[in-house]
């Protein structure tokens, strides 16, 4: 094994999507320890800025791994697919009409009511995306195809940060009308 060693070889799993989370984040803490620059503090400066860069590569590595965007992403990138979601933002007419419909529903939400419903068709959106990203890339190994799915399910999940952003600016809005004096809601003190 090398730095050089894909992610999967490094934590010595299979190259799939589906992961357990326990065993992925088990195999990190194995190899931060093994790799730990203060286990090589005796061996010279060298073998410690050796140890640091495969802790980089171990974190790096952990972080791609963990999150199934990610991991999906990088999946399709191994196998010849690559998503290029920077150049290439192109999307089936049903699922840009999606989009629409749920940009809509957010630019008109005026409860958290509206907005906790949005969030949860969103994610049931996301959850349905990542079942047949595991379909596409574990069973079908249509790497293509998938790249489309992961595609989609960046723009899903940059939609949802959107929803979340909304929720938290209501609780600020709230906590702070909360918060001031009786009478002076909303005038500039």
């Amino acid at each position: 094994m090398n730095l050089q060693s894909s992610d999967f070889e490094l934590f010595d799993i299979p190259a799939r999507f589906a992961q357990e989370r326990m065993t992925l984040d088990a195999r990190w803490k194995a190899l931060q320890r093994e790799a730990h620059p203060d286990k090589f503090s005796n061996q010279g400066a060298a073998a410690q800025r050796v140890a640091m860069q495969w802790s980089v590569r171990i974190n790096e590595a952990y972080q791609r791994l963990k999150d199934p965007l990610r991991r999906a992403a990088y999946l399709c990138e191994l196998n010849g697919a690559p998503v290029n979601a920077e150049n290439n933002t192109a999307m089936p007419a049903d699922f840009l009409m999606q989009q629409m419909a749920w940009r809509e529903s957010l630019d008109d939400a005026v409860s958290p009511a509206e907005l906790d419903q949005l969030s949860f068709e969103v994610a049931r959106a996301s959850r349905q995306g990542l079942q047949k990203c595991e379909q596409l890339l574990d069973v079908e190994h249509h790497y293509a195809q998938a790249v489309q799915q992961v595609r989609a399910l960046m723009f899903i999940e940059r939609f949802a940060r959107d929803i979340e952003d909304r929720l938290d600016a209501g609780d600020q809005s709230n906590s702070q009308a909360g918060s001031a004096p009786p009478g002076t809601a909303g005038r500039g003190q």
